[in-house]
C-alpha cells in the first residue's frame, strides 16, 4: 500500500496520521549532472530513500517538489534554482499544512547540500512556533559514510550519485562513452575549502571545482550495489532518526538504557 500523500484518499491520510503522526519529505534539486546523469538526480535519490524510510518509520511520505536551491549550477542547461526565500516559503507552507492535519514530527530527507541552510532555518522555526519535532536527515552524507569503505565518493555526478540513479531510474543513465573524471589539485583544494568544518569559504560556480561541471567515477556503480541502495540507506537513517527522537522527545531508547546500566555497573 502506498504511503504517498498524493496517492491516498483524504480519509486514508487522516487514518495514517492518527496511527503515526510522522511525515517524511524528500528534498532534492533539478540541476545539471554532466552528460550521463539526469538533471533530477538529487530528487530521484531523495524520493527513493524517502519512500523506504517512510515504511521503516510507519510514516506518511509527502512529496515536496523537485526544485531546490542550487545557484552553484545556474546557467548550465537543465538547472532550475529557486531563490532561498521561495524555497523556504514552500517548505514552511507544506510543513504548516501537515501540522494542521495532526503531524507531530517532520523528517526532511535531503540529497542536495544547497538546501541545508534553508531546511535548518525553517525546521527551527516550525519547531519553535508549532511545538512539532523537526528532523533533517542528510541522506547524501549518510551515503558518503556508508559507501566510503567500498570506494564510493560523494562527488557531483560521480560514483554514489550514479548509484542512486541506477537504483531509482536506470533507464535514465547515459554511461556510454563517459569515462571517469578527476578533479585537478586546484579542484580538490577548492572543495576542501568550501567544506571546512571550522572555517570555510564559498564557491559560486561549479566550474571552480571542475570546468566540466562534474567529477568522479560513475562506473563504480553496479547493479548489485544498486539493488541494496534504498534499503541500506533507509535502515541507517531510520536508526539515526529514532535516536534523534529519543533525545528531542524525551524517550528512553534501549541504547541509552544500556549506557546508563554500564555506567551504574
Amino acid at each position: 500500500m502506498s504511503r504517498s500523500l498524493g496517492d491516498l484518499t483524504s480519509p486514508a491520510v487522516a487514518a495514517a496520521i492518527a496511527r503515526s503522526p510522522i511525515a517524511v519529505l524528500p528534498v532534492g534539486s533539478i540541476e545539471q549532472h554532466g552528460p550521463h546523469l539526469p538533471c533530477a538526480t538529487d530528487t530521484l535519490a531523495a524520493e527513493l530513500v524517502s519512500e523506504v524510510l517512510a515504511e521503516r518509520l510507519d510514516a506518511l511520505n509527502v512529496p515536496l517538489g523537485p526544485y531546490g536551491v542550487t545557484p552553484l549550477h545556474r546557467g548550465r542547461p537543465g538547472t532550475v534554482s529557486l531563490r532561498r526565500a521561495t524555497f523556504e516559503a514552500l517548505v514552511r507552507d507544506v510543513g504548516e499544512e501537515l501540522v494542521a492535519m495532526g503531524v507531530e514530527t517532520l523528517v526532511w530527507v535531503n540529497w542536495h547540500e544547497g538546501n541545508s541552510a534553508a531546511l535548518e532555518a525553517v525546521g527551527a522555526e516550525l519547531q519553535r512556533e508549532h511545538g512539532v519535532t523537526a528532523v533533517l536527515a542528510q541522506a547524501c552524507y549518510t551515503a558518503q559514510r556508508v559507501y566510503a569503505g567500498d570506494g564510493g565518493e560523494l562527488t557531483h555526478g560521480g560514483s554514489i550519485e550514479t548509484l542512486a540513479v541506477l537504483a531509482a531510474a536506470p533507464d535514465l543513465l547515459r554511461l556510454d562513452g563517459v569515462a571517469a573524471s578527476e578533479r585537478s589539485e586546484r579542484g580538490f583544494a577548492v572543495d576542501a575549502m568550501r567544506r571546512g568544518r571550522e572555517v570555510h569559504g564559498f564557491v559560486t560556480d561549479v566550474a571552480e571545482l571542475d570546468p566540466a561541471g562534474w567529477y568522479g567515477d560513475p562506473h563504480w556503480a553496479t547493479p548489485q550495489r544498486a539493488s541494496a541502495f534504498a534499503a541500506t540507506l533507509a535502515d541507517d537513517l531510520a536508526r539515526q532518526v529514532r535516536a534523534v527522537l529519543d533525545v528531542s522527545q524525551g524517550h528512553e531508547s534501549g541504547v541509552m538504557h544500556e549506557k546508563r546500566n554500564d555506567q551504574d555497573g
